[in-house]
């Protein structure tokens, strides 16, 4: 095998174009054994095999930087320098990471995992290049679904500034996660179509040199377009029409479904676990599409991940025009639903914990100043959701809950959310944010009747004293157990409450608790540093009630166990327990 002998880019130098070609079969190869076995982002990196082979053959990595937008193609990248085992071999497939990291290597320049950033992070390393009088060429390699977003439009804008080398190599699959969203893509198509000659060109209309590639699977036509702009002395766009899954039949047939997988059957392509579970995604798609029959007004939008809100293929056709995908492109996700629900409609925004974080801005300032009554569903803010350092769920509570006019929810159950939902969808007072439980749906079939424009009025689900456990969302059940450990241990029945509200305290409720009540606990699944427990603790700042807070750490973690993360925050029934104990 020639991938076997790769440790580094000067050992691709060596190689023949028809070396190069088939190595390129051993490294999908060895990428659907791992992928079957391990899981991990599919598509994108058998698109690009040849291409990443092409710019280790040409340019001088790491002198030469490369820049990988989302780090969705960085598998080939990784087997050409020096990690190639951990493609190879099932002992060493946790040796590195699912997105660049310049820990494990200095051909890796950036911990990325957010899309649209890389032409804006190479346009950096470009300017400091210049700023100290060096050489070298930098490369930013971005896939034309990172394109729609912003930041990506801003990098090509100041590219254009740039006097001097920068070479932005577009990975051109005519998709995103699911189908590409926007007018730019018919720009792209129309390129595609007339081989890069079309007189419509947007890379060149942004000032920018250009350079297309119709076979972006063949080494040899992706050598020769590298070598023609290594060392160029002004900013260049190499536009590569590649093919998302090459090599697998499934993945090519059916893109949207194995950008991503978990492991699954080579010689089918089926899933070794199928969820029996019902899962958010799902309930929350299976009650906007009735509603959506029910209300004209009513859209979904989402930005390039439909099946955050259980959109699948066949479910965003039958919601026709009432459903909305705005691409890559969250900030304007947010602005769009805020406009609808200026104007009458109500619209719901599904989005991921950690993609919320791009959003802040229009949150705060297209949504909340103007006091729009749009819906905002946060999927997998929790310990329990995506464990890589750059798409952490931790931060959403901080970052929400201190923002004006906002509402922000959290369920313990089903029952709720959907009551939650169904508020939100129909009242016309506030913008409104529900946060999903973390881990495993529970669903204890209480109808809730609670008005919830009533703002912050908590509920106690059970009478005690000496001690009062407040559990939000996910944690409400830990704080349940914790309560029923603390009464067989102490002989005396806690006070155990769901706040529903994490952007507001129930004073009255809080200011009833000094009676018989010496300690408060609070429980979050998020980071305690500007989360719902300081607003708790604050609270009773000035008081002699005892205060605890539970909850996460400030601090980045990167692939980890949530068990053991539980612990280490002192989030098990029986640290919380021996905690309290000490205060009473």
């Amino acid at each position: 095998m020639y991938i076997e002998k790769i440790n580094g880019p000067e050992d691709v130098k060596k190689l023949t174009t028809e070396e190069m070609t088939a190595m390129a079969e051993e490294m999908r190869q060895a990428l659907l054994k791992r992928a079957s076995i391990h899981g991990g982002h599919f598509g994108p990196n058998f698109g690009m095999v040849e291409a990443t082979i092409a710019m280790h053959y040409v340019f001088e990595s790491p002198k030469d930087k490369i820049v990988y937008d989302v780090s969705h193609q960085t598998y080939p990248h990784k087997m050409l320098t020096g990690r190639k085992d951990a493609y190879l071999f099932e002992e060493h497939y946790d040796d590195v990471s699912g997105y660049s990291n310049p820990n494990e290597s200095a051909h890796d320049h950036f911990t990325v995992g957010h899309t649209s950033t890389s032409v804006s992070l190479a346009c950096g390393l470009a300017k400091a290049r210049d700023l100290k009088g060096e050489e070298g060429n930098v490369i930013a390699v971005i896939g034309d679904g990172s394109l729609s977003g912003g930041e990506a439009l801003e990098g090509l804008d100041y590219a254009a500034e740039l006097d001097g080398n920068l070479i932005i190599v577009v990975n051109d699959n005519d998709m995103s996660i699911a189908e590409n969203h926007g007018g730019l893509y018919s720009n792209l198509k129309l390129l595609r179509e007339t081989n890069g000659q079309a007189e419509c060109n947007l890379f060149r209309a942004m000032g920018l040199d250009y350079c297309y590639v119709d076979h972006g699977n063949d080494v040899a036509d992706l050598i020769a377009a590298f070598e023609k702009v290594k060392d160029s002395k002004k900013p260049v766009v190499v536009h590569i029409n590649t093919l998302k899954g090459k090599g697998y039949a499934p993945a090519e047939e059916h893109k949207e479904q194995w950008h991503f997988s978990g492991p699954f059957k080579i010689e089918t392509g089926e899933p070794l676990y199928v969820p029996e579970e019902e899962d958010f995604s799902d309930i929350t798609a299976e009650y906007l599409l009735k509603k959506m029959k029910e209300d004209p007004a009513v859209v979904a939008i989402t930005s390039g991940t439909p099946t955050v809100l259980g959109f699948t293929e066949d479910k965003r056709k039958e919601a026709g025009k009432q459903f909305v995908d705005v691409g890559i492109a969250e900030e304007t996700a947010v602005a769009l639903a805020s406009g609808i629900a200026a104007n009458g409609g109500k619209p719901v925004y599904g989005v991921y914990s950690t993609f919320v974080q791009r959003t802040y801005d229009q949150i705060a300032q297209d949504l909340c100043i103007n006091n729009s009554p749009a819906t905002i569903v946060t999927f997998w803010g929790s310990v329990y959701g995506m464990n890589d350092v750059t798409h952490l769920g931790l931060y959403d509570i901080p970052m929400m809950a201190n923002i004006p006019n906002l509402i922000y929810l959290a369920p313990t159950t089903k029952e709720e959310y959907l009551a939650m939902l169904e508020w939100s969808v129909e009242q016309n007072e506030y913008p409104v944010a529900i946060r999903l439980p973390g881990g495993a749906v529970v669903s204890d079939g209480k109808e809730v009747t609670r008005d919830f424009s009533k703002l912050n009025k908590y509920e106690v689900t059970q009478e005690g004293k000496k001690v009062a456990v407040i559990g939000l969302g996910t944690f409400y059940g830990l704080g349940k157990e914790a309560a029923d450990a603390m009464e067989a241990k102490f002989g005396t029945k806690p006070t155990v409450i769901n706040p529903y509200y994490i952007t507001g305290v129930d004073a009255e409720l809080l200011e009833s608790l000094k009676k018989d009540h010496d300690v408060v606990i609070t429980l979050e699944d998020g980071i305690l540093d500007g989360g719902f427990g300081e607003k708790i603790a604050r609270f009773y700042g000035d008081s002699e009630m005892k205060v605890l807070n539970f909850g996460l750490k400030k601090e980045f973690l990167d692939r980890y166990d949530a068990g053991e993360v539980m612990k280490a925050n002192h989030l098990t029934v029986e640290q919380i327990v021996e905690d309290v104990e000490k205060l009473i």
